[in-house]
């Protein structure tokens, strides 16, 4: 086979080479750390020129937010996924629960590699509080509707509750819990505790 019929059966759609720049970008940072990433290495990676992965991303630091982003909203949107399959408030809780407990023991060295950054953590800033913000709001009206708290009480109850669903997805990353046993804590510390916090008012 000519060299020229190689090189046209290495041509790829924009969005699929997009994503193959992404998935070695990923490939790199998990199995050789977030410094071996440069845009030279990922043209060499994906067998394409520098200057066709700076026409996908205008540098690195975007690159490196570009793929921060798509593991996020890959989180988001199995959650949202799951908020909507759910019939009851403990059905959300279990499942959204074991979503990001989940995805944090797959993908969370991956993902506190790149917010380990401060380029790309700052880059992301905007985009991570409105997401974090869209998630509070949703469960802070969830838990207002299941359990009758004030405002005030369902906005501190979920940001507490909230710090307990990552000290245990930290906890299953490290292997210091199962994902069966982080999910079952949690999900009876968030229950438990709204049902006595509602039953005490």
């Amino acid at each position: 086979m000519s060299g020229a019929a190689a090189r046209k059966r290495e041509r790829l759609r924009p969005e699929t080479r997009r994503t193959q720049i992404l998935d070695r970008a990923a490939r790199l940072v998990l199995e050789e750390g977030l410094s071996t990433v440069s845009m030279e290495r990922l043209g060499r990676e994906c067998g394409i020129s520098k200057g066709l992965v700076y026409n996908y991303f205008r540098s690195r630091d975007h690159l490196l937010a570009a793929l921060l982003r798509r593991e996020q909203e890959e989180l988001r949107d199995r959650g949202m996924a799951a908020a909507l399959r759910a019939g009851s408030f403990p059905e959300l809780i279990r499942q959204t629960t074991r979503i990001y407990l989940e995805h944090v023991e797959a993908r969370g060295v991956l993902t506190q590699a790149l917010l380990a950054d401060p380029s790309v953590a700052e880059l992301m800033q905007d985009a991570d509080r409105a997401d974090r913000e869209r998630t509070f709001r949703f469960f802070v009206k969830q838990t207002r509707r299941t359990y009758g708290l004030s405002l005030a009480e369902a906005i501190a109850a979920v940001e507490m509750l909230m710090a307990v669903t990552d000290r245990a997805g930290r906890l299953a990353a490290d292997r210091q819990l199962t994902l069966d046993a982080a999910e079952s804590m949690v999900v009876e510390l968030i229950l438990g505790g709204l049902d006595r916090l509602s039953a005490g008012r």
